[in-house]
């Protein structure tokens, strides 16, 4: 099967957020900040859903990059959380590489700030080691299009895929009958447009 071909499982899928720090933030400007913090949290809430194990990490926090978003610390109280020194690709972190493989899973989900770097470099690292690596673009941001492009062909070439969180959210649930209710939820907490079809089934189903 060619990586393009391997499906996400539930079972066997790990969250890595790299870098979503307060101070890196304002160097997205591929999204705009209101799409963009959506997007992560909406990745966020659909690890929660699915139960997937979560690793957290930071770049030189003391410094300009800033911490890492409250919302996140209070989303995943209790996963790892890698504050890194200096270390820029976090697999050069020993701890961090540490948690993830302590997940014992085997497909990573990664996305974080920058795009060409805090999530390029972890990303084709973990691909040398034999991971399979999906890169969730919309949760990750960087300076401009150009770049991210780049960055996205990059480890498109090395094997990652290119995913969505919306892609993700659905190619977990795999069935609308597993929970059709959470899968709901999820999708109208994020996105305005579906919750609007919700509404308006429902106005139609009460009618």
């Amino acid at each position: 099967m060619s990586p393009a071909n391997t499906r996400l499982s539930a079972n066997d899928a790990a969250l890595l957020l790299v870098d979503h720090q307060s101070g890196l933030m304002s160097l997205v400007q591929d999204y705009g900040p209101d799409e963009f913090k959506n997007s992560v949290l909406a990745l966020a809430d659909t690890a929660k859903l699915f139960k997937l194990p979560t690793v957290l990490t930071t770049s030189f926090e003391n410094g300009p990059n800033g911490p890492l978003w409250p919302e996140l610390r209070a989303m995943f109280p209790d996963a790892p959380f890698i504050p890194r020194p200096g270390q820029i690709n976090a697999w050069d972190n020993e701890d961090f590489v540490k948690a993830v493989k302590a997940t014992g899973r085997r497909q990573l989900l990664i996305a974080g700030i920058v795009t060409d770097v805090c999530v390029a470099f972890p990303a084709l690292s973990a691909i040398d080691e034999g991971f399979e690596v999906f890169v969730v673009t919309d949760a990750s941001g960087t300076f401009n299009r150009s770049v991210r492009d780049a960055a996205l062909m990059r480890m498109a070439q090395a094997g990652a895929i290119m995913t969505s969180w919306f892609a993700v959210a659905c190619e977990l649930q795999r069935d609308w009958r597993t929970d059709a209710e959470g899968l709901a939820s999820l999708l109208a907490n994020h996105l305005p447009a579906y919750r609007n079809l919700i509404t308006s089934h429902t106005a139609a189903a009460k009618g």
